[in-house]
């Protein structure tokens, strides 16, 4: 399968937040830059994947999509996609591991700490993803027992960037200035 082409600016908010959510739920893309200040969004080449002549947009073979939100909910179906596929064709019958392997293989851990991504978005997130895939969370788990206590030295970081993320997010919403504003913060 090849990659989506995500056409984006980093200067542009939606662009940044759809190549977040590409990465952060390890969907395969390839960025490609359209500069706003040069204009290139206006050329009847990129009129021809976005006729309103905006970033970001994508590009998934012959489909096109060009709205920011739409642009994420397509990508998370695409996970949603791969997750199940996973399950349907990979963790075939009672096997602990891919394809029915006595023992993690080196397909086993890089899918593994792929799906481990999803551990930045906080547990709810994390849950909504996996929550229907039972099947990975065991073999997920199996993985860990059988690579452990490397497979936890291995994310610590991973594990420190989100405790830290949880933290901000709490002292975001815990401010001593009385406010009238809703915070919310993101769950990207």
């Amino acid at each position: 399968m090849q990659p989506i082409k995500v056409y984006a600016d980093r200067r542009s908010q939606p662009s940044r937040a759809v190549i977040i959510f590409c990465r952060v739920n390890q969907i395969d893309f390839e960025e490609i830059t359209v500069d706003l200040f040069k204009s290139q969004h206006l050329t009847a080449e990129f009129r021809k994947i976005n006729p309103m002549g905006q970033v970001p947009a994508i590009v998934d073979g012959r489909f096109k999509l060009f709205e920011s939100p739409h642009v994420v909910k397509q990508a998370e179906k695409l996970l949603m996609q791969s997750l199940g596929r996973i399950e349907s064709v990979w963790l075939k019958g009672d096997a602990k591991f891919l394809l029915g392997s006595p023992q993690p293989s080196i397909a086993d851990l890089s899918l593994v700490c792929e799906i481990m991504q999803l551990e930045i978005l906080g547990d709810d997130e994390r849950d909504r993803f996996l929550g229907a895939h039972e099947k990975i969370l065991i073999w997920m788990d199996n993985v860990k027992k059988a690579t452990s206590p490397h497979f936890e030295e291995a994310h610590e970081l991973l594990f420190q960037v989100k405790a830290s993320m949880l933290s901000n997010a709490a002292a975001a919403n815990q401010t001593s200035e009385p406010s009238t504003k809703l915070k919310i913060v993101s769950k990207l």
